[in-house]
């Protein structure tokens, strides 16, 4: 049977979220024997400590190597997250409330629950419970590559699912950076950064086919939000939504799908990975019984490991028991078992919480934060993994059939 274009786009982007949460996977490893195998533990943390300056006139930006990545390459990660919410809201699966209702209540119970299990671990600590968001958010890409090692047996309706979820998961996560992890705010630099999103509104409303137009507003609303003390990732975000969908370039693309496609690759295999990199090198030597059974690393392992399956699959039944929603085509409970605890690998998303609770708060919290995200995170695929591969046919006949779509959804 011939696919769909929609199918075929569907699963290209699949496909290269799986590939690039395998490489997600590999830098993370590459990042820990860096940190761990003498002579080469020093030269990572001098790359990670070079300092990168940039004046231009009064302007002054003065970061170091692992603060470009983590403020300037991570926008563009945001970016590609705004696109990709609009797009979903607009054209996919949170289009329509019949669709937008499995999803989005599984993904709120996968936010909810896991915070609610670290707020009561960490409770007593102020400072400790700052962290309860880190469990909150589902890493698209590291999730489905590990589906991806399940092959055709998946249903591509079960990795839609799992995509809108960890969508609707980002959607909130952006929500909670934006209103619980912003320092001392400058308000003379964030009315500039607001005129900026105004002026990509107003872009927008003009429908101007010129993504260069769009990127010149969006690099000064950055820098006015990075000056602001809004965390500057959340510009990304901002001009993700204002590039329009309907709008076509001269070779009739969607100036937003076009941008997607070009910025997928550049996301999955360049920016994550050193991210990854960049953060997930946990150096052993001497750690301490509060890095490994702390109150912070406890906290984020129950929410990612017994939280997320928790609110993704019980909050799923109960709206699909109520009548309000369908269990995806194809799909059977078990499955969404897997599923619901494949939604406990954070990584990218908790780390870069992580990184804005206890940012000031000295190394053991960021080493408690990584060892618990990343432990948690590889239990949670592991025991994904297992469980769809016991219970997935043998075939599914995925890679031949687009995806089926009913009044509730793929």
């Amino acid at each position: 049977m011939k696919t769909s274009r929609p199918a075929n786009a569907i699963r290209r982007f699949l496909e290269l979220q799986a590939a690039g949460g395998i490489l997600l996977l590999a830098a993370s490893g590459v990042a820990l024997l860096f940190a761990n195998i003498p002579g080469l533990a020093g030269w990572y943390q001098y790359v990670l400590d070079v300092p990168i300056e940039i004046k231009l006139g009064g302007l002054e930006l003065n970061k170091n190597v692992l603060l470009v990545i983590n403020d300037g390459l991570m926008a563009i990660f945001f970016l590609l997250v705004g696109l990709e919410i609009k797009r979903e809201a607009l054209a996919g699966e949170l289009a329509s409330p019949s669709r937008l209702a499995r999803p989005a209540f599984a993904a709120l119970g996968g936010v909810a629950i896991p915070g609610a299990i670290y707020a009561w671990m960490t409770w007593g600590d102020a400072v400790a419970t700052k962290g309860w968001a880190i469990p909150a958010a589902t890493d698209i890409a590291f999730s489905l590559g590990v589906l991806s090692l399940l092959g055709n047996r998946v249903p591509l309706s079960l990795k839609v699912f799992l995509t809108t979820v960890a969508v609707v998961d980002d959607l909130a996560a952006i929500a909670i950076i934006a209103l619980l992890y912003t320092s001392q705010l400058s308000l003379t630099a964030l009315l500039f950064g607001i005129g900026g999103l105004v002026i990509l509104v107003i872009l927008n409303r003009l429908r101007v086919k010129r993504l260069g137009a769009y990127f010149l507003v969006g690099a000064i609303m950055w820098v006015c939000v990075l000056k602001s003390g809004v965390h500057a990732t959340l510009a990304g975000v901002a001009l993700g939504l204002a590039i329009p969908l309907e709008v076509q370039n001269e070779r009739g693309e969607s100036l937003l799908r076009h941008l997607e496609h070009i910025l997928h690759p550049w996301v999955a295999f360049v920016i994550l990975p050193l991210f990854a990199f960049a953060n997930a090198g946990v150096s052993f030597k001497g750690m301490s019984s509060e890095a490994l059974c702390g109150p912070i690393t406890v906290g984020i392992a129950g929410g990612l490991c017994i939280g997320k399956p928790l609110g993704v699959f019980g909050c799923s039944a109960l709206v699909i028991k109520s009548g309000l929603a369908k269990l995806p085509k194809g799909v059977t409970w078990s499955m969404m078992a897997g599923v619901g605890l494949l939604a406990g690998v954070g990584f990218t998303m908790s780390l870069f919480i992580g990184m804005l609770a206890f940012e000031g708060q000295g190394s053991q919290y960021a080493v408690a934060t990584r060892v618990g995200v990343f432990g948690a995170s590889i239990i949670s695929a592991v025991a994904g993994f297992l469980v769809l591969r016991v219970v997935l046919p043998r075939s599914t006949g995925a890679d031949e059939r687009p995806p089926a779509v009913d009044g509730n959804g793929a």
